[in-house]
């Protein structure tokens, strides 16, 4: 029952701030409520306190004691939705599939896979030296293990 009521003021929330999306949700016996929330245009600290008092606000502690927990997704987690690679458009992405890790700039990111973009150096196929090759690679989010945003200082 109080999960059921978190989860619609929860759901109500999201639908008020389309721009805003779960990426986890959970309750433990103990009623502690963890939320973990993104941003189409990144998460600012007034988008989680306006989920917060979404919740808080309409839940009778006297009912239910609760505690409740609202945070981003973090610059170091992993990417876990569709909508986290449209927004990190042009940024560097560290992709694991199960045969290989690619480093490269994120250049599309459609329904069905992603596009990374980087430059290798390789031997000239004719000569001595080397020449800089622009390689990229479409890769289907099914195929994706893990994908995180490098940052750079």
């Amino acid at each position: 029952m109080f999960k059921n009521t978190v989860t619609e003021l929860l759901e109500a929330a999201l639908l008020e701030r389309p721009d805003l999306f779960l990426i986890d949700f959970s309750i433990n016996s103990e009623n502690h409520i963890k939320i973990i929330v993104d941003g189409d245009n990144g998460l600012l600290v007034e988008d989680c306190m306006f989920i917060s008092r979404a919740i808080e606000n309409n839940i009778d502690r006297e009912e239910n004691d609760f505690s409740l927990e609202v945070m981003s997704a973090g610059a170091a987690s992993p990417l876990t939705h569709k909508r986290q690679y449209k927004k990190n458009l042009k940024r560097t992405l560290s992709v694991r599939t199960s045969s290989e890790e690619i480093e490269g700039t994120l250049t599309e990111a459609t329904e069905d896979n992603i596009k990374l973009e980087w430059k290798v150096r390789e031997p000239k196929p004719v000569g001595k030296g080397k020449v800089t090759v622009k390689k990229e690679i479409n890769i289907p989010y099914e195929n994706i293990v893990e994908a995180k945003v490098m940052i750079k200082f």
